[in-house]
């Protein structure tokens, strides 16, 4: 026999569920494809200290890892279990270098996969996987081979979903410029909702090293983030930095939040390359961009 229910408990009801349930259901989504839910994620490129070193210079570790490995490695072992037991979620690069994407894509190189998808569902615990990031630049992975870089990027995220490695979340971080010597422009290469989880891109301020002059970040990223918003995934910067010379590197970190929030958004993870290689893009490359970036570093919006 069925309770009568009163208007007032239905109202009761309809706002639990609209509030609560709801908000929860959202929660539980974003955290899948672990989407923040607020503010963004803050990680590093350890290149100029190691993990332990930078944290204690910057008075805690920011929560995503960036690591680079090649095709052969197994990268899932060592850094990226320990990260994921340190409560840092890993950012796996997969260089492809010297790999025939032709190979990849008609199955000549699965047992490669496969073995990297086993190694992937055994962390048990999700983490990011960038897989031949900058494919529309110069990196040139499939010789700029769109339509054979998205098959390859589809074969091998079906052979790990057929491994059973649901806790991959799938990164696609193409350059924030196509190279010149492309066929295609950056979306040719999009592998497809279905195949993606965050779209990406990876851009820097070059300042007076090359042809663009000092960009501020809007600047960098405002051509491209339309094209990734039309997609209405969460964003990840998964390469970024600002060398020193030709402007203000300390205002140009106290800028990030603020733009972020103004302009854009979905983004929703930044990473910073920390390394002196084409430019100095250090932390502390000087005093005050070290201090920018640990007030930036410890704003709200930062520790979600």
């Amino acid at each position: 026999m069925r309770k009568m229910i009163s208007k007032a408990a239905l109202v009761s009801t309809a706002i639990w569920v609209s509030s609560g349930c709801l908000s929860s259901l959202a929660s539980a989504t974003k955290s899948s494809i672990l989407e923040p839910a607020s503010g963004a994620w803050l990680g590093l490129f350890y290149g100029a200290g190691s993990v332990a070193q930078t944290s204690a210079k910057l008075g805690r570790q920011p929560r995503i890892h960036l690591t680079y490995y090649s095709w052969a490695d197994d990268w899932a072992g060592n850094t990226t279990k320990a990260d994921l037991e340190a409560g840092r979620i890993p950012l796996v690069n997969w260089e492809p270098s010297k790999i025939d994407f032709a190979r990849i894509a008609d199955g000549s190189l699965d047992a490669t996969v496969r073995a990297r998808a086993n190694g992937a569902k055994g962390l048990g615990k999700k983490f990011f996987l960038d897989f031949a990031a900058e494919m529309n630049g110069d990196e040139a992975w499939s010789g700029n081979n769109a339509p054979l870089y998205v098959a390859a990027y589809r074969h091998i995220h079906d052979l790990f979903v057929a491994a059973g490695a649901t806790n991959v979340v799938w990164a696609w971080c193409p350059n924030v410029t196509d190279t010149h010597g492309g066929n295609a422009t950056t979306m040719d290469y999009y592998p497809g909702d279905s195949y993606v989880d965050w779209t990406g891109v990876d851009g820097y301020n070059w300042g007076t090293r090359n042809n663009t002059g000092w960009q501020s970040i809007e600047q960098v990223f405002q051509n491209i983030y339309p094209l990734l918003a039309a997609k209405k995934k969460p964003i990840l910067i998964g390469e970024m930095a600002s060398c020193p010379t030709g402007g203000d590197k300390a205002k140009w970190i106290d800028e990030i939040i603020p733009t972020l929030r103004r302009r854009f958004p979905l983004i929703k993870g930044v990473v910073w390359f920390d390394i002196n290689k084409e430019c100095d893009w250090r932390i502390s490359s000087s005093p005050e961009s070290e201090r920018a970036f640990i007030r930036m570093m410890n704003d709200p919006y930062f520790n979600p």
